[in-house]
């Protein structure tokens, strides 16, 4: 599974690496939701969370389904203004590019939440659409009172909602999103920078290569690929590619795949320390390892000590040919080491790779 990008006549000028203040804004609204995603910010999320006033941190409530279960679109408006606008330095002056979108693109990018529209291809519209109304609403039910509530405003008056949504992001600025701004932005810079060199001193394929290894380039078939647990498909068209890093978003590694939106790469910064996630395709062949009850019974073998095939098989009370089909499939998912002593071969379970069997699942469908 993966989100295609098609870039097929896409010109390098229309390539740029450029942090949002917006779009990091919505990141850190959703570590604080959802600190549980982000062990590594729980004191910032804590800290952040104990120095809220009390009626900031109810209206948080009202409508933390853009942040918490989905990441809106609406806090990367630049990508829907046609002529490929950036985001821009400030805060204020982002709030003005989502001033910008009309009320069918701001009701529709708000209700993603719900699933009731098509994402990646061209479809009906809430506002004009009154079977996409209803449906909405039925989904927004299935998701609580709160949702509803909201989804009744957002399509009764867009405008209201609109201004709403501004004075809050506004408010979470004042109340401690500038002082986290200034202290990430020169972070974001430098890593833009060194992006944007690799891209033009090197190229595409490294500059994706740098901001993930989850990122690929297909030159001879202009497609750039995201390996993420979904499906999904854009291309750029006569528009351009757009590279936004976050400091705070990390394991997520979202695609913005809007269909008529420009596409939008929207990547953690990397750290020396993070070893180079496993793709989908990774995950899947270690659990399939791990699933068979011969295979789990061996590991706790192989967990324990290095055998050869001989003994497990004698363990087991099976033949050395069923023994190495089993041990061929853990092998080949990266789970079990294989050295000679002598004329024997013998295997150890890898237990540092299962051990981060969780922490690789779950940064695997929270990418």
């Amino acid at each position: 599974m993966s989100v295609d990008i098609d870039i097929t006549g896409l010109r390098r000028e229309r390539i740029a690496v450029v942090p949002s203040p917006l779009a990091e804004l919505g990141m850190a609204l959703h570590t604080l939701a959802e600190p549980g995603h982000h062990p590594g910010l729980q004191g910032w999320a804590t800290g952040v969370t104990a120095g809220l006033d009390a009626l900031l941190a109810d209206r948080m409530c009202e409508a933390d389904f853009l942040w918490r279960t989905t990441f809106s679109d609406l806090f990367l408006p630049c990508s829907g203004i046609a002529g490929g606008v950036l985001p821009a330095a400030t805060l204020t002056e982002e709030l003005d590019l989502l001033d910008r979108l009309s009320d069918e693109q701001f009701v529709d990018a708000a209700l993603e939440f719900t699933c009731a529209l098509t994402y990646d291809s061209q479809g009906p519209q809430a506002l004009s659409d009154p079977a996409v109304r209803v449906r909405a609403l039925e989904l927004a039910a299935s998701r609580g009172p709160q949702q509803v509530r909201f989804t009744k405003r957002l399509l009764e008056d867009p405008p209201s909602v609109r201004t709403w949504f501004r004075q809050f992001l506004e408010d979470c600025d004042e109340a401690f999103f500038a002082e986290t701004w200034a202290r990430l932005r020169h972070q974001l810079a430098a890593d833009a920078r060194h992006k944007t060199d690799l891209l033009r001193q090197k190229g595409l394929a490294e500059a994706l290569a740098a901001v993930s290894p989850m990122v690929t380039l297909d030159e001879e078939a202009g497609r750039i690929t995201v390996d993420k647990l979904t499906t999904g498909r854009t291309a750029t068209a006569d528009g351009g590619l757009l590279l936004v890093p976050t400091s705070l978003g990390r394991p997520h590694l979202m695609v913005l795949h809007r269909y008529r939106w420009q596409p939008v790469l929207h990547y953690p910064v990397g750290s020396p320390e993070w070893a180079a996630p496993p793709s989908v395709e990774q995950l899947t062949l270690r659990m399939s390892a791990l699933s068979h009850p011969v295979r789990m019974r061996l590991c706790r073998h192989l967990a324990r000590s290095a055998f050869t095939t001989g003994e497990l098989a004698k363990v087991q009370g099976m033949t050395a040919p069923e023994i190495s089909r089993h041990l061929g499939v853990l092998k080949k998912a990266g789970l079990i080491t294989t050295r000679r002593r002598g004329r024997y071969v013998l295997h150890q379970l890898d237990v540092s790779m299962v051990a981060r069997l969780g922490s690789d699942f779950l940064e695997g469908i929270l990418r």
